[in-house]
């Protein structure tokens, strides 16, 4: 991960085509243990391929191993009423809180704790 993290904060730095010299200064600015066998490694798996294809590449395969369980948790709290769904955009949740906000704010029946 480490290579690939600097290989990526090499690009974002605006070199288009890092090599093993760059990365291997980056490493050494946070005191890292470079590893020059990983390294040589890392650049003969890329070397023929595009840096955003990779990126897009791997996004497939990450998909495809999140079976969706966390949105079956999300589902099952949102059916109680207590949480928004996964389907939800964020700005209706927000509606929604300033909703009820408004409607708590009325005073009917409760005291509020700083009058």
């Amino acid at each position: 991960m480490k290579v690939i993290s600097a290989f990526l904060l090499a690009k974002l730095g605006g070199n288009e085509n890092p090599t093993k010299a760059d990365l291997k200064k980056i490493f050494e600015s946070v005191g890292a243990e470079f590893d020059e066998e990983k390294i040589d490694l890392f650049f003969s798996l890329i070397k023929d391929h595009d840096v955003t294809e990779l990126i897009a590449a791997g996004r497939e395969k990450m998909g495809a191993l999140s079976s969706g369980g966390g949105s079956a948790v999300a589902t099952v709290v949102g059916a109680r009423g207590d949480a928004p769904s996964v389907a939800e955009p964020a700005s209706e949740t927000k509606k929604k809180v300033e909703e009820e906000k408004e409607e708590s704010d009325d005073g009917e029946g409760m005291m509020s704790l700083f009058d």
